[in-house]
């Protein structure tokens, strides 16, 4: 199976109006366009009767003691965890593409509805719920794409991976408002074939 995109090469730099943040010359940092990218998948196996996409960045501070912190730098050899971008389960084994713009076209304070989506398909949580838990402006449940918007002042360059699963069942075991985590423990034994594309991002203005 093979996964593309019209909206950057793999492994490129992924464009500011496909991220939740950009630099911002009066502030540092400001919200972007959040414009979700086009992806386009090929050679899918016989039997797939589902899919699912997850895109997370391994490449966030497992401390945030230094984050977004003016004068100082989270430093590259940090350990890293995952933060989970786009969770998105039982698109039709009839899809072969979503365009661009077509799940997200800007940032929504307190977070896009979900899970109900397009195509009959279902978005989880991504993890911008937990990220603006607390946050009297910006708490709530942040379903969907909602992009890159690394530390502005993270020594490490953030890489962005896009997996699309092929499923052998028409719906994934996982109810409610699920999270990326569930997602990957749901998939255990149905996936017929799976591919990845990928992009990175800084905000960080010695790396760009």
């Amino acid at each position: 199976m093979k996964l593309t995109s019209k909206s950057w090469p793999d492994g490129a730099r992924i464009p500011a109006r496909f991220a939740a943040g950009k630099p911002d010359p009066q502030s540092t940092v400001t919200f972007s366009d959040n414009v979700s990218p086009h992806l386009a998948w090929s050679d899918v196996p016989a039997g797939t009767k589902s899919f699912a996409l997850i895109c997370h960045d391994p490449d966030v501070p497992s401390r945030g003691d230094d984050v977004n912190q003016p004068g100082r730098e989270v430093p590259a050899d940090l350990p890293r965890v995952d933060f989970f971008h786009w969770v998105m389960v039982d698109l039709p084994s009839s899809l072969a593409e979503i365009a661009e713009g077509e799940f997200s076209r800007g940032f929504t304070a307190r977070g896009k509805p979900g899970p109900a989506t397009l195509h009959g398909a279902r978005h989880g949580l991504n993890d911008y719920t937990g990220w603006f838990a607390g946050d009297a402006h910006m708490g709530g449940q942040y379903h969907g794409w909602d992009g890159p918007f690394p530390p502005f002042n993270d020594a490490r360059l953030h890489h962005y991976v896009f997996t699309l699963y092929a499923l052998d069942v028409a719906r994934l075991p996982v109810e409610g408002s699920f999270t990326g985590a569930q997602v990957r423990e749901a998939l255990r034994g149905h996936v017929l074939a799976e591919a990845s594309f990928s992009g990175t991002y800084t905000l960080n203005s010695r790396l760009a």
